[in-house]
């Protein structure tokens, strides 16, 4: 999804700007640099480098700029891009190379980076739906008198209010603002586990050093880091898809709603036909039941990603790096889509 940022036809219609740069390459790097940056100024709250030494190294961290192609070739033979990024680090930090990663691994560095992407992410997510519930209600009032036809199965039924089919698409909205509240202590979590993920390595001051570093990135504190367990992970790729799944729902109603011979809405900019120019396509409509079906279809390969061998995978590691920024772009397209759907609606019934 990141590509449709730039693809010079369909970014306007596929990509969302704000949630691309949120998970874009270049904050992930930043992300890694803070972890680093936090483990560094962490050894030396726990007294395993002098406070100067961290302040130092952390800032020379902070400001570092990494060879991106040296980090992309080295990546091809890693798997990760951890290890190139942690050798220029420590050339750069000369002699105090041993206050840069030591004791820690690249998982994580990148489970980090990736709850810092999240964490950003959900500012986002929560700010969409509150505004899309803010939206809701205003055309609960604005056609607070209008009816409808009911429809089961896709038959007519009996006449309903408007309010009643817009309770079915704004009622899982709030619950799923609501999840995205109680999942957020779970997935906005820090990595510190080092090699085997028992934090060994960093011996007695391990837990010290997971607590100043999760006060210093602002990230909740697991009692083990969860390379393994990936539980969180695949319950949040769940959310994505719930909302996708909800606002695909608006989508097709409105879809049908359109329809020429129902007309029970009006839309203002419908697309145009190349052969028909009598049409008005419900376009931002199809793409809430397009991004549905996407996140619905994804959803499978994330909880593929939970089987994790032993104390890491590799192969089920990247495909979560594979999916779930998709799929969360996706989900920033569709809250957008919806909101801009819900102020082009200029007629019910």
């Amino acid at each position: 999804m990141t590509g449709f940022t730039h693809h010079p036809w369909l970014k306007g219609l596929l990509g969302d700007s704000k949630a691309a740069a949120i998970w874009g390459p270049e904050q992930q790097m930043q992300h890694m640099l803070a972890f680093e940056a936090a483990f560094t100024r962490a050894l030396g709250s726990a007294g395993q480098i002098s406070a100067d030494q961290a302040t130092q190294i952390a800032k020379l961290i902070t400001d570092f700029a990494p060879d991106l192609d040296a980090i992309n070739s080295a990546a091809m033979r890693d798997g990760v891009p951890v290890p190139e990024l942690v050798a220029q680090l420590k050339r750069a930090a000369g002699a105090d190379a041993g206050a840069v990663h030591t004791g820690a691994t690249s998982q994580d560095v990148i489970d980090t980076a990736l709850a810092l992407t999240i964490k950003a992410f959900n500012v986002l997510l929560a700010d969409r739906m509150t505004t899309l519930a803010t939206d809701f209600e205003t055309l609960s009032h604005q056609f607070r008198d209008r009816t409808i036809m009911g429809r089961t199965r896709m038959q007519a039924a009996l006449p309903i209010a408007f309010s009643d089919r817009l309770v079915t698409w704004s009622h899982p909205l709030a619950r799923h603002a609501a999840r995205l509240e109680r999942l957020r202590p779970e997935i906005e979590v820090l990595s510190l586990g080092g090699a085997v993920g028992n934090r060994a390595a960093l011996g007695d001051h391990g837990d010290a050093i997971a607590a100043a570093m999760a006060t210093d990135l602002v990230l909740f504190n697991p009692a083990k880091a969860p390379h393994a367990m990936r539980d969180h992970i695949a319950d949040y790729a769940n959310l994505l898809s719930l909302i996708t799944g909800s606002l695909g729902k608006m989508g097709q109603d409105i879809c049908l709603m359109a329809q020429q011979g129902i007309e029970e809405i009006g839309l203002e900019c419908g697309g145009a036909s190349s052969a028909m120019p009598h049409k008005q396509n419900p376009v931002l409509a199809e793409l809430l039941v397009s991004n549905a079906r996407f996140n619905a279809t994804q959803l499978a390969g994330m909880h593929h990603a939970l089987i994790h061998e032993q104390e890491r995978s590799g192969a089920a590691w990247v495909l979560e790096w594979m999916i779930l920024p998709q799929m969360a772009q996706v989900t920033a397209r569709s809250l957008s889509a919806a909101l801009e759907l819900a102020t082009r609606i200029t007629r019910i019934g």
